[in-house]
């Protein structure tokens, strides 16, 4: 029989004869899910911050959902990746609302190219804008689909392709949207998604939606998400990094062609297209060809300080791009009877304008500009080089309760790195040891006779030490690096001098090659940063993570190195300050892919033996769980053996 929510608290769920005890047919009483539960219950009865790092197993899930349903408040839960919204809404939210009286009035809401547009599908056939028999095959795929689905989420549709080039020329992007004077508004999969959110108690997002949100508040279109109480984050120490690319700016030579795509485009199928028009777009495409071809082909990232010297050399170009993408405004303000299509077409020439000019005149002194080139595309970014007091002003300050919750928030078991980097003036903590036995269920193996990791001969010596565990461990392992190129050295060294089945990041889509590793016996996987958090394999398939160094991050990435000058501004210590906090909560999560349940037993290799001869490396052990320890070899091939 359900019980009215009304009547529980926290601890009448959580406690060991609670009502949870009664639900689950697995249920295992959780000390720590308990205290954590009643801290979010009480931050959000008396309108408080709260930080908690909950150790892995803790079922943090439970811990802040059901504080937020029973609070009556509408409260945002906010997550570091679409697989995790879909985990609580799916799985989590269906087993809660088996146990409630109440209907539980809860919805999740994606970035807008998650979603189908019903007109452009209708149009599409209509119109030419399919290309390729692959195209038309996927687009039938998702027209049948159209017809029967009641959210328009693509993730519904499992047999499309992952990188579907039809599924872009129908999605429900902004950059074409007429809004409410389109034909399909009131039958919109983003109006219904907005409807849902507004009759929600719980509305589910993720942090890339969260402060896409949160940056637009303020501007012509208002928000997003519908006004709520509270929110609770979860993996909170991505924040840093996602509201640093929504607070900046972002301007690219693919943006560009986009706009002109899809002026050519809409200029045909509207019918509104002339020799005029067509001029124009010859002359943008040339120009901000020319403009892009200035930075270079080299791919990376690369820091940008020469606006000045830039401007003086290349005024020309940078006019030449800048009138053409205005005069193409300018012309689409003045099409006689326009189309309502060429509304979005025009706001986005003034968006471009307003990035690029921003980007190439640069003297805002609390950015850092930087150039990426990735294959064909070329990107100015300009980032905010701390974003802890645009998050404090627009997140701390207005919100009457934010809760961050992760199993690496906490550094050396205090919050100091995080409160400091996200802008945390007042709020309560909580750390909520895991409940698994690492003692007993981890073994941590730091060989002492490898050379420093910046030593030419440490690839030749880790790789030999690499062969050794992957031997003892029967393969069944993840071996994570810290730089692609490095991944690539050991994988040609070990993979063929290995009896083990081995795959390695880049040859496959992420899910496709965790599935493979599930399904393979003694596998071995290869991999870099994708893969050292939000990675769940349980059982005796992973019995082993090696990590070739300690993740410090590249002190040459321009955001980084612009990170440690501002510390060093301020009179603070970039190295005890930023890098080694950053590294021990990355070096936690790699290791945090290991022990995913009170079964499961295995060994955690670190290569780098600075944690051990460096006064700085009790930060990472402070930081880490209580594993078993072990320089020796031999004690690792006794933990296999038991």
């Amino acid at each position: 029989m359900s019980t009215p929510a009304k009547a529980l608290s926290a601890r009448q769920f959580f406690s060991r004869t609670g009502v949870l005890s009664k639900w689950h047919p697995q249920f295992e009483f959780r000390p720590g899910q308990l205290e954590m539960a009643e801290a979010v219950e009480s931050a959000l009865l008396e309108k408080k911050h709260l930080l908690v790092d909950a150790g892995t197993g803790t079922g943090k899930t439970l811990a802040y959902l059901v504080p937020a349903i029973l609070s009556g408040k509408r409260v945002v839960v906010s997550t570091g990746t679409k697989n995790l919204q879909e985990q609580l809404f799916f799985k989590d939210i269906p087993f809660l609302q088996q146990h409630f009286s109440r209907l539980l009035n809860v919805c999740y809401m994606k970035g807008r190219a998650n979603y189908a547009c019903r007109q452009k599908i209708y149009d599409a056939e209509k119109e030419p804008v399919l290309t390729g028999l692959e195209e038309v095959a996927d687009f039938q795929i998702i027209r049948d689909w159209e017809k029967t689905t009641e959210t328009g989420d693509r993730s519904e549709i499992k047999t499309l392709p992952e990188h579907s080039s039809a599924w872009g020329k129908v999605d429900a992007r902004r950059d074409l949207c007429t809004g409410q004077r389109c034909l399909q508004f009131e039958r919109c999969f983003i109006t219904k998604m907005h409807q849902k959110a507004h009759e929600s108690d719980i509305v589910i997002v993720n942090h890339h939606l969260f402060f896409a949100d949160l940056a637009v508040k303020d501007g012509d279109f208002g928000g997003i998400i519908p006004d709520y109480a509270a929110v609770v984050f979860d993996e909170a120490h991505e924040i840093e990094d996602v509201a640093g690319q929504y607070f900046g700016v972002s301007v690219s030579n693919y943006q560009f062609q986009d706009v002109i795509r899809d002026v050519a485009g809409m200029s045909r199928r509207k019918q509104f297209g002339s020799q005029e028009l067509d001029r124009i777009l010859d002359t943008l495409r040339d120009r901000s060809e020319t403009f892009f071809y200035l930075f270079g082909e080299a791919d990376g990232r690369a820091g940008f300080r020469g606006h000045e010297a830039f401007l003086e050399t290349h005024h020309e170009h940078y006019m030449d791009v800048l009138h053409a993408i205005e005069l193409l405004g300018t012309h689409l303000q003045l099409i006689k009877d326009a189309p309502e299509e060429s509304i979005p077409l025009f706001r986005r020439t003034q968006e471009l304008s307003q990035r690029l000019q921003f980007w190439t005149r640069g003297g805002e002194k609390t950015y850092v500009y930087w150039i990426e080139k990735r294959g064909r595309g070329i990107f100015l970014q300009a980032t905010p080089i701390d974003v802890s007091s645009l998050i404090q002003t627009k997140l701390f300050d207005s919100m009457n309760t934010v809760v961050l919750t992760s199993a690496t928030l906490a550094v050396g078991g205090t919050f100091e790195f995080a409160e400091k980097r996200l802008g945390v003036k007042t709020a309560r903590t909580l750390v909520v040891p895991s409940h698994f036995e690492y003692h007993r269920q981890a073994l941590l193996y730091v060989p002492q006779h490898l050379p420093d990791p910046r030593s030419p001969a440490f690839t030749a010596a880790a790789a030999a030490e690499i062969l050794k565990i992957l031997n003892l461990s029967q393969g069944r392992a993840f071996v994570l690096f810290t730089s692609y190129q490095q991944m690539r050295l050991m994988y040609d060294r070990v993979s063929l001098a290995i009896e083990y089945p081995t795959l390695m990041q880049g040859t496959g889509p992420r899910n496709a090659l965790l599935d493979e590793f599930r399904r393979t016996d003694g596998c071995v996987l290869f991999a870099t940063s994708s893969f050292w958090q939000g990675v769940d394999v349980q059982g005796d398939r992973l019995s082993c993570v090696i990590i070739d160094k300690l993740p410090f991050a590249v002190p040459s990435d321009p955001v980084v190195e612009a990170r440690i000058q501002n510390i060093r501004e301020e009179g603070g210590n970039p190295f005890y300050d930023y890098q080694i906090p950053q590294a021990a909560l990355t070096l936690k999560q790699g290791f945090g892919r290991l022990i995913r349940s009170s079964s499961d037993r295995g060994v955690l290799a670190l290569l780098d033996n600075r944690i051990t001869k460096k006064l700085y490396g009790q930060v990472f052990f402070d930081s880490l769980p209580d594993y078993g320890f072990t320089t020796n070899i031999e004690e690792v091939e006794k933990f296999f053996n038991v």
